[in-house]
């Protein structure tokens, strides 16, 4: 079988981030067993959802038999970020209706990393495609084989559920580590986490996300006013 070379760059493009997203994928599987639901609520919920926080936050909800209207309320909420994307993601490249349909929702924080860069602006549509088909194979694969395996892990286990937050906190911190010497960034994000503390206890990360939000927008206006020097 002849493989196109779409498909392989893309193979390669998305391997790290495939592979980051196994251990992810392990403990989600893992997550769902362990709360009761059958095994096949992993496969098909990474499959036909493929939401990433908001399956970790889902089966919860599954659990305590919570409203639709409420479920519904919170994948806008929790997935809203991706109209966002949306609006500078390569779309136009991929052509044919039912690519573009499948490219939509495919379309997940690391396949928007990735095609973001400026090492995508000559990729083509059928490597944008395959890219993101792999990485829906790894976390679909990856979430069916923590739920067979999740038999295996003792009851005591805890901490799975913490998994996702434990990921975007490695890669904050990666993040950090690439800003080469920019320490505003995580000096205004601690700030608006220590004023949300204060001024909205109670809503404490969307405080801080819209305070964070405000600030990166007050210093991006204020960058743009400064004078160029030659």
């Amino acid at each position: 079988m002849r493989i196109s070379p779409a498909a392989r760059a893309a193979f390669q493009d998305c391997a790290s981030v495939g592979l980051g997203m196994v251990p992810l994928g392990l403990a989600f599987g893992a997550l769902v067993v362990q709360s009761g639901l059958d095994w096949w609520w992993a496969g098909l919920s990474a499959a036909l959802i493929y939401g990433g926080s908001f399956e970790f936050l889902l089966i919860g909800m599954v659990v305590a038999a919570a409203p639709p209207a409420s479920i519904a309320l919170s994948a806008f909420l929790v997935q809203a970020r991706h109209v966002f994307y949306a609006l500078s993601f390569p779309l136009h490249r991929v052509r044919g209706r039912l690519a573009r349909t499948y490219s939509t929702f495919a379309l997940t924080d690391e396949a928007y990393a990735l095609t973001a860069g400026g090492r995508a602006r000559d990729w083509s549509g059928p490597r944008i495609l395959w890219l993101q088909f792999f990485m829906h194979l790894y976390w679909a694969g990856s979430a069916t084989a923590g739920a067979l395996l999740g038999s295996l892990v003792p009851d005591g286990v805890t901490g799975l559920d913490f998994a996702l937050t434990a990921l975007f906190a490695v890669l904050a911190l990666d993040a950090i580590r690439d800003l080469r010497g920019d320490l505003p960034t995580p000096v205004l994000a601690l700030l608006c986490a220590l004023g949300a503390r204060l001024l909205f206890p109670g809503q404490l990360l969307p405080a801080a996300f819209a305070l964070f939000t405000a600030g990166l927008l007050a210093r991006r206006l204020a960058t743009r006013r400064k004078p160029a020097h030659v």
